[in-house]
């Protein structure tokens, strides 16, 4: 989800704006993943990064969550998507961290498409997290060092139960993960695009989809059939 500033400005309009825009971009991607039959659907929202931004820019993409749950429950819900969110939530106000939660409990039994908030999330963070548990664990006795294995680590992450992404797709013309799912993405197929976020639409998450289909993933493998 980057290019909302960039977005603004090409438009002569101020950085909240390009945050107001987003939402038509993330109500193409939820209904088309929805109709494909994609299971999971991650959004990168917000990153611990983006803390430092200015206090008034980050105020308002708070109160923007809030007010984008709010609007758009009813909807969510009745389409059988479950909310869910990873990150430092914690680090979240209380508004919307209340109205994010209450959403989670709600949509919880559905089982339609995962709709994965990624917010107050960064992958450095994930993986720090996941090694303060470890080691508590190791300090308590209930493993040795020679226990650690990948599975380990993964089992410590925000949400083990969800799968590794198959692809990752980054708007507005940028080519990096920008510390996205670090540890998930050791094999996810990358997907860049110039479209800033706000014109994503669903003929571009087509066009993405169409180019995963034609690659040949080998996972690290000679057989192109695994």
């Amino acid at each position: 989800m980057d290019g909302n500033g960039r977005w603004a400005r090409s438009h002569g309009l101020k950085r909240i704006d390009g945050h107001k825009a987003a939402e038509k971009a993330i109500h193409d991607a939820v209904q088309y993943c929805g109709e494909m039959g994609v299971e999971y659907l991650t959004l990168y929202a917000f990153s611990t990064e983006n803390w430092k931004r200015p206090k008034a820019e980050v105020l308002f993409i708070m109160t923007l969550l809030k007010s984008f749950i709010k609007r758009n429950i009813d909807d969510l819900d009745g389409n059988r998507v479950r909310i869910r969110a990873t990150g430092r939530l914690d680090d979240l106000p209380r508004g919307p961290l209340k109205e994010l939660r209450n959403a989670m409990i709600r949509t919880g039994s559905n089982e339609g498409l995962n709709l994965i908030l990624a917010l107050s999330y960064g992958g450095r963070a994930e993986i720090t997290d996941a090694m303060r548990k470890i080691a508590l664990d190791i300090k308590a006795g209930r493993m040795q060092t020679s226990d650690i294995t990948e599975d380990t680590i993964t089992s410590c992450m925000y949400h083990p139960d969800v799968p590794d992404p198959d692809i990752i797709i980054r708007t507005s013309g940028e080519q990096r993960l920008s510390n996205f799912l670090l540890w998930e993405s050791a094999y996810s197929e990358l997907y860049f695009t110039d479209v800033l976020w706000p014109d994503f639409r669903r003929v571009d998450l087509e066009e993405a989809f169409k180019d995963y289909r034609s690659r040949r993933r080998r996972f690290g493998d000679l057989d192109s059939d695994r």
